[in-house]
């Protein structure tokens, strides 16, 4: 009959491995950084680091906010600020609009750059 705490032991050994090699391997380069593996005539293959797509979008500074109150919703909120829902989702990417709560602060106008 086969040790089972010994089976245990070597799978619990095999994960805390795999874990600190994951952690090396991810503490050499950025967690957001972006990398292509192309192939090229010669079937050699070419890795380079793509530019942060994140870097090229513009920086937002919320100039107007507003507190949601209970029974609002995003559409409900942009409508009643004069928004399209296109711009109260630009002024808050990180929203999500399934989970709005009552008392969670909502951007409804902005200027890009931090100005």
């Amino acid at each position: 009959m086969a040790n089972h705490g010994a089976a245990a032991a070597l799978l619990i050994a095999s994960l805390l491995v795999s874990v600190a090699l994951a952690g090396a391997a991810g503490a050499r380069r950025p967690l957001n950084a972006r990398i292509a593996v192309n192939r090229d005539a010669s079937r050699a293959y070419v890795v380079k680091q793509q530019e942060d797509a994140a870097a090229a979008v513009p920086s937002l500074s919320c100039s107007k906010v507003h507190g949601v109150q209970e029974e609002e919703t995003c559409f409900s909120v942009a409508q009643g600020a004069g928004l399209t829902q296109d711009d109260f989702l630009g002024f808050n990417p990180n929203i999500n609009c399934a989970k709005v709560f009552v008392g969670q602060w909502v951007c409804l106008a902005a200027t890009a750059g931090g100005a």
